[in-house]
């Protein structure tokens, strides 16, 4: 396989860009702290720019760290119409540097990280909050002005006002709904780009066929971990009646409410019906033998079987006030992006009263909802036969990558990797050696920054920035479970 995929490579390179031997070397930031020769302030620089503003500049060492909002159209289709201010931040190297650009598809930190495609090309990285994600939400909010159309020109806007500053080469990113995130933004835009580093992004093509769910969960791990999870969530079903009092008092002392989603009795066993899949998403296979999941499901205590439950699944994920953060991301799921439905062969129909909700249960009633199947349909196609310099990576034991995307004939210098034992966080440096090598060889030659000897043999390609545990905390973005 290694002697494959350095012949992959190398033809890469020879039907590929000129070398860019020697751009390895990161420049350094002048004394003005510019990044750059100019004599302007690279916040000026920003600041120059019409509708941007800052929020606040915090310190990082070896770079400078902005928050910004940028004025946006609500409707890319008719600018008169109103705008918003989006959240965006800034990791600034050095303009001399490529860049990143990253989503994650919901709310962007306000604080100074960097994703591993940025550690890899030792790069500045754009970070942007997802539109009507609060900050980010026009006032008043008109939801059908939520789409990934709307959101990939809201990236388009951005690069190009940025590109004037950064001109070197730019790669996109993004985890899970952020990947997504970045391959519609290719599919719309893609002359911007000059490459895209997907992680673990689902693929919902046809949102009624989910059998491939079904598939994953009756081979994932090991039998031992499978029916000792199946067996706790079954018997939280069994103890429904004690467990949602339970439910009901901590509910009451934390003052959670049910409105959305209807009744105490259908958050619950929503979380519940969680639990399998949130293990997979955020656990690895070693997990199942912690102290949190019981060994003896029938044998353990109420408290340890709602010790786990809530452990795992969150039993405020569907109270209103868990619900409220992400309704930009189920209102997305219930008109375009789709959402999974899955089976439960080893509980009994008479458990279960509401199996798998739809999205529209987790949205204020207010807020009209209509599904556009056509959406996902042509991402998929235009992916199939048209990825070019496109890398997705998934984890082999993630739910969400049981619908990958896939690569037909007309992709061009794209790969999709599965990362071996890992979960909803995989990503380039969990793959195996081989294709570790070739993918950063791929990021740093689309980054532009690839060294004749990285060129020649991806096993010299390496992240050109040195580790660094506060940056590149590697951690999944932990949010409630059943949302990429």
């Amino acid at each position: 396989m290694r002697k494959a995929l350095r012949w992959m490579l190398a033809l890469v390179v020879l039907i590929g860009t000129v070398s860019t031997a020697g751009a390895a070397t990161a420049a350094q930031p002048d004394a003005t702290g510019t990044g750059t020769s100019a004599t302007t302030d690279i916040k000026d620089q920003l600041l120059a720019i019409p509708g941007m503003s800052l929020v606040e500049e915090k310190p990082y060492s070896g770079y400078r760290f902005f928050v910004l909002n940028y004025t946006q159209p609500i409707d890319h289709r008719r600018p008169s119409k109103g705008t918003f201010q989006q959240r965006i931040t800034l990791l600034h190297k050095d303009t001399s540097r490529p860049t990143v650009f990253y989503t994650g598809g919901y709310n962007v930190s306000t604080n100074p990280g960097r994703r591993e495609p940025t550690q890899i090309v030792d790069g500045n990285q754009v970070s942007m909050e997802y539109r009507f994600f609060t900050p980010s939400r026009p006032a008043p909010a008109d939801w059908s002005k939520l789409d990934i159309w709307q959101a990939a020109s809201d990236q388009h806007r951005i690069f190009t006002v940025l590109k004037k500053i950064y001109s070197k080469k730019w790669i996109s990113t993004g985890g899970s709904k952020g990947g997504m995130t970045a391959t519609y933004y290719e599919r719309f835009y893609p002359r911007d780009m000059d490459g895209v580093v997907a992680y673990v992004a689902p693929n919902d093509v046809v949102n009624k066929e989910d059998s491939a769910y079904d598939r994953f969960f009756a081979t994932v791990g090991t039998k031992e971990c499978r029916d000792r999870l199946n067996a706790v969530q079954r018997e939280a079903l069994v103890r429904r009646e004690p467990l949602e009092k339970k439910y009901a008092e901590y509910a009451a002392t934390e003052g959670l409410t049910f409105d959305t989603i209807g009744s105490l009795d259908k958050a619950y066993e929503a979380t519940v019906l969680d639990y399998v899949w949130g293990f997979w998403q955020y656990s690895l296979l070693a997990d199942c033998d912690s102290d949190t999941i019981p060994k003896d499901a029938k044998a353990a205590t109420d408290d340890e079987i709602w010790t786990s439950i809530d452990t795992i699944s969150g039993f405020s994920a569907y109270t209103d006030q868990g619900l409220e953060p992400y309704t930009p991301y189920y209102y997305q799921a219930g008109t375009q992006l789709g959402a999974p439905t899955i089976e439960f062969p080893h509980i009994e129909k008479k458990y279960i009263r509401y199996g798998y909700q739809p999205p529209r249960n987790f949205v204020p009633r207010e807020i009209p909802m209509t599904f556009q199947p056509y959406a996902m349909r042509d991402v998929d196609t235009w992916v199939r036969h048209n990825a070019t310099r496109m890398l997705f990576v998934y984890g082999e034991n993630d739910p969400w990558g049981a619908e990958p995307f896939h690569l037909g004939k007309g992709a061009r210098d794209s790969y999709v990797f599965t990362a071996p034992g890992l979960n909803h966080g995989a990503n380039v440096a969990g793959l195996v050696a081989d294709e570790k090598a070739l993918a950063t060889a791929r990021i740093l030659e689309w980054a532009g920054v690839a060294s004749a000897a990285v060129q020649a043999n991806p096993d010299a390609a390496k992240p050109l920035a040195r580790y660094d545990a506060k940056l590149d905390k590697r951690d999944i973005e932990r949010e409630p479970t059943l949302r990429p």
